[in-house]
C-alpha cells in the first residue's frame, strides 16, 4: 500500500497519488488471475460448495491459467453456485464470464472468465468427467473438502 502522498515518476514529472489515482483505476480496472480465483472461492464456499479445488493449469495450457473445481449436491445448489460466481465477479471484480455452457439440470457448469475457468458438477458427473485426473499435471493451489 502506498503512504499517502507518494511521489511516482514517470519520466521528468513527479505526480502525487492522489494524481494519479484516476489513472491506476483505469489501468487496474478487473480482478485477474489469482485475485479472481480467490475471489470465485470465497463465493463458491458462501453458497456451501463441496470439495473446491483450484489448479494452477497455466504451464499446460495456453485457454486458462486457472481451473476452479466445485460440486454440488442438487439442482438448486449448481444454479446458486453458478449465479454467486457470475455475480461476485461482476460486483467485486468488475468481470464478466466470456461463455457459459452446460445446465444446472444436466449436473454440469461451466463459467469461463478467460484466464480462470470455473466447473460445476453433481457429484456423479464430477467422478465421471474426472478433470482432476485429466489434468493431474497442474498444480493443486488450493483443497477445500
Amino acid at each position: 500500500m502506498w503512504a499517502r502522498g507518494a511521489q511516482l515518476d514517470y519520466g521528468n514529472a513527479a505526480l502525487n497519488r492522489l494524481q494519479c489515482a484516476p489513472i491506476i483505476k483505469f489501468w487496474r480496472c478487473c480482478l485477474e488471475g489469482l485475485e479472481l480465483t480467490r475471489l470465485l472461492v470465497d463465493a463458491l464456499q458462501e453458497k456451501k460448495g463441496i470439495d473446491i479445488l483450484v489448479l494452477d493449469i497455466h504451464s499446460q495450457a495456453v485457454f486458462a491459467d486457472y481451473f476452479v473445481i466445485c460440486s454440488g449436491e442438487s439442482e438448486p445448489q449448481l444454479r446458486a453456485l453458478m449465479q454467486a460466481a457470475q455475480i461476485e465477479a461482476k460486483k467485486e471484480g468488475d468481470r464478466r464470464p466470456k461463455g457459459v455452457e452446460g445446465n444446472p439440470a444436466d449436473g454440469w457448469v461451466l463459467v469461463d472468465f478467460g484466464d480462470v475457468v470455473v466447473h460445476l458438477f453433481a457429484v456423479e458427473k464430477r467422478a465421471y468427467y474426472d478433470l482432476e485426473s485429466l489434468w493431474h499435471k497442474g498444480r493443486v493451489v488450493v483443497r477445500m473438502q
